[in-house]
């Protein structure tokens, strides 16, 4: 992943750090289930703000390789039509930012990443992913979170390729975590045997992430 670089500090992460340092957005209200489909202090929009670190890199799928390693029985490397060739999956998700706003009915086309578990093999002792952006992004989840039955590994949406601005060619999508944990621009997946902080969870994020219960900051 020969794109990776440092985050640039932008307008947008340097807001984002004094939101975490005020807790800003939270509103105290008591975690409620899932069914409830809205998390708290969300508010529904039809369109798909764009939100990233000032930086969009422009990776074809001639160029693009996903390199899977750490805690596995088998690393990979995929190029384009290696991805391709692993089973396709249609999923139907809601996306919710931790900036409050939230979408309803997505339609993803992509790589289950329980298929991509199997591909690769987990050992035992692992319990985490790391994930690492062609932008030099990087977000940890739970690996109990990563193998959700409707996350995946996204190269289509609304019956399109998913768009650059979006995290194209492919991004990680987690409906049930806030959305800085669906990585965009997906380059690399490290997994660990414990947790470890990305960049959003360096800057007072939560490790975890989880909207229902508001864990928007650490």
């Amino acid at each position: 992943m020969d794109d990776e670089t440092t985050p640039p500090d932008s307008k947008l992460t340097r807001s984002k750090r004094r939101w975490a340092s005020e807790h800003k957005f939270i509103t105290g209200a008591p975690a409620r289930p899932a069914e409830e489909r809205l998390p708290p202090g969300q508010h529904l929009v039809r369109n798909w703000p764009v939100l990233d670190l000032g930086r969009q890199p422009d990776v074809s799928t001639e160029r693009w390789r996903l390199r899977i390693g750490g805690m596995v029985a088998e690393p990979v490397s995929l190029d384009w039509a290696a991805f391709m060739a692993l089973p396709q999956t249609q999923v139907r998700s809601d996306i919710h930012c931790v900036t409050t706003w939230s979408r309803y009915d997505n339609d993803w086309t992509g790589v289950a990443t329980r298929d991509l578990l199997d591909l690769v093999g987990p050992a035992e002792e692992a319990t985490h992913v790391m994930l690492h952006g062609y932008d030099g992004y990087t977000t940890n989840v739970p690996l109990e979170d990563f193998a959700a039955p409707d996350a995946l590994l996204a190269h289509g949406w609304d019956g399109k390729p998913l768009t650059r601005d979006h995290g194209g060619p492919v991004r990680l999508v987690i409906p049930h975590l806030y959305f800085w944990k669906s990585a965009k621009w997906l380059g690399g997946i490290d997994f660990l045997g414990g947790d470890k902080p990305g960049f959003w969870e360096q800057n007072g994020y939560h490790m975890r992430g989880d909207p229902w219960k508001e864990e928007r900051y650490g």
